[in-house]
């Protein structure tokens, strides 16, 4: 998520009738749209620059990808800094080492961290909050790294117990079987703690599909960057081949200043 894009949410919302609940800051698309790679090479007051970027254009909720947070120092006043700056909560993911982004799936290799030190990390983290509405999400990534169903469940009944306000189960399956069999085991123990679904592998299911599965919360976390990096190319190869610009299929640049300037072109 950057500023445009909470434009074009802005801009999506006048001609539907459905609203987004709140907008998700992506570190894939935080370090996609400056061209690097997804392994916490971002530093966080980059981040927090492109945090303020969205802040200004939107008051939406905004739910922050901390990636694996780093050391639990470090987090602990990365979370006092976005308590600040008005993030609504985090996300925080169980591997460690140089983070590998998780759609690789079993094509890299994802190095899961203990479960009882990534626990501590997350009790911490809680520790530090200042404000009760603040929110902290372990992500669990068992099912990107090969583990099992089981194992997903034991290292998630550790992070709710060490504070965790909810849970995301994340997969690369494109049809969502073990994040489903996780959510179906998940719900007989924890009834009421917010379970988060990243429906990027398995995105032929609709919302209330994945609701009627067991999520609380769906996240569409790179869908508008992958989108405008399609565009981009087609608009790239079409000025090669023709030695001019596809208007047709560039938004008018009225409608770019109006949304940015917020008012008539």
């Amino acid at each position: 998520m950057c500023g445009l894009e909470a434009l074009a949410v802005n801009e999506a919302e006048k001609h539907s009738e459905n609203r987004f609940d709140a907008l998700w800051f992506s570190g894939l698309c935080c370090s996609a749209f400056k061209g690097m790679p997804d392994n916490e090479y971002t530093d966080f007051s980059t981040r927090l620059r492109d945090i303020e970027n969205i802040f200004a254009v939107s008051d939406k909720p905004l739910i922050v990808d901390m990636d694996t947070g780093g050391m639990t120092t470090h987090l602990c006043r990365h979370i006092s800094e976005l308590e600040k700056t008005g993030v609504s909560g985090i996300v925080v993911e169980d591997k460690t080492g140089l983070k590998q982004n998780s759609l690789y799936g079993t094509g890299a290799v994802h190095i899961m961290e203990n479960s009882d030190v990534f626990s501590e990390k997350i009790y911490h983290s809680k520790k530090s909050i200042q404000s009760n509405e603040f929110m902290i999400f372990a992500r669990t990534e068992s099912l990107i790294a090969g583990e099992t169903i089981e194992k997903a469940l034991c290292r998630t009944d550790k992070y709710i117990e060490a504070g965790a306000d909810g849970i995301v189960i994340h997969s690369v399956r494109s049809d969502g079987s073990d994040v489903f069999g996780f959510a179906s085991e998940f719900r007989k123990k924890h009834e009421h703690i917010p379970l988060v679904f990243i429906p990027t592998a398995y995105h032929t299911f609709s919302g209330d599909e994945l609701f009627e599965k067991g999520a609380d919360v769906v996240i569409y976390a790179n869908q508008l960057m992958r989108s405008a990096y399609k565009a981009m190319i087609s608009q790239a190869v079409f000025i090669l081949e023709n030695n001019r610009t596809d208007e047709s299929a560039c938004e008018p640049v009225g409608n770019i200043l109006n949304a940015i300037d917020g008012k008539e072109f």
